[in-house]
């Protein structure tokens, strides 16, 4: 019998929380991006946080489980993160923090088709399909009906940085499958975490040598992102989001997916002044209404059902 939960007080208003978070760390990275390269944060980040995760296993007594096989997986989806990142990571230096928070965040799209025919139990709903359509929809109108953004920018490169922000977005849509259909699936959220952070880290530390991005000055501004991001983003919010998973109905917290991209849009509008093109903001709608369609698909039914 499944023992999770439906939504309470508690949980909307922690789900509330994350949401921001997550919708503020795109605008952070590119905030301090002329001190330290996004790629050079998002490797730094996941070293410190590696670190917290490894004292928090260590406190609570958890080994890490090596001989069941999950170092393979582990392997797996740590090279997945890594290159999700990576493109992040570069997107950024090309287009807005805008842009990357509404096209990362379609990863759940990319999910659901990837577990509908890798799993039975995970087969997609006519609602879903629709989602989907409408998700890619959103998507084609934002790149080929493209009106201009103001001199400052490049449209081209802009392009470029975009089609690398739903890279990013396949790239945690196949790191979900991976970890659904593998030993990773049973095994805590922490030893998960420390794979992806781990092998991450090692990975875009080389991939910031070759790409000639490991110039760093310590400003405020710095330092403050690198606090924000490693304790705040990738360690805190990441384990609160596993908690939730734990004892909260998934469809009912996949009902918040739309808040994210929609956090990072405002505050990259609000912190950044970054310019909202017509064609952006009309597929950005389409994309976050074909996100709650697919990640709320549960919830939605129940409501329908319901009445």
């Amino acid at each position: 019998m499944d023992s999770r939960k439906s939504l309470d007080p508690t949980s909307i208003g922690l789900m509330v929380v994350l949401c921001l978070i997550w919708g503020l760390t795109q605008v952070v990275l590119k905030m301090a991006a002329a001190d330290v390269t996004p790629l050079m944060q998002i490797a730094l980040r996941s070293g410190v946080a590696a670190v917290l995760v490894t004292l928090l296993m260590v406190a609570r007594k958890e080994r890490l489980e090596l001989a069941g096989g999950t170092w393979k997986p582990g392997l797996l989806v740590g090279v997945l993160f890594a290159l999700e990142f990576l493109l992040v990571g570069e997107g950024l230096r090309f287009t807005t923090a805008s842009h990357m928070a509404v096209f990362l965040y379609t990863a759940p799209i990319f999910a659901a088709l990837g577990l509908h025919w890798l799993m039975p139990s995970e087969r997609l709903g006519m609602i879903q399909w629709a989602g989907i359509g409408l998700a890619f929809s959103g998507i084609a109108i934002t790149f080929l009906m493209r009106s201009g953004v103001g001199p400052e920018i490049n449209t081209a490169d802009m392009l470029f940085g975009d089609l690398l922000a739903v890279a990013a977005g396949m790239v945690w849509g196949a790191t979900t499958v991976a970890v659904r259909c593998s030993r990773l699936a049973r095994v805590s959220a922490a030893q998960t975490l420390l794979y992806q952070l781990a092998v991450a880290f090692v990975l875009l530390v080389i991939a910031t040598i070759l790409l000639d991005q490991t110039t760093i000055r310590w400003t405020a501004i710095a330092w403050t992102s690198m606090i924000f991001q490693s304790v705040v983003v990738c360690f805190a919010s990441y384990l609160a989001w596993f908690w939730l998973l734990r004892h909260y109905m998934a469809s009912q917290l996949g009902v918040f997916s739309f808040l994210t991209p929609l956090f990072g849009v405002a505050f990259g509008v609000w912190l950044l002044n970054e310019p909202l093109e017509l064609s952006f903001m009309v597929g950005a709608v389409l994309v976050l209404t074909g996100i709650v369609m697919v990640s709320g698909y549960g919830w939605i039914k129940a409501q329908i059902t319901r009445k």
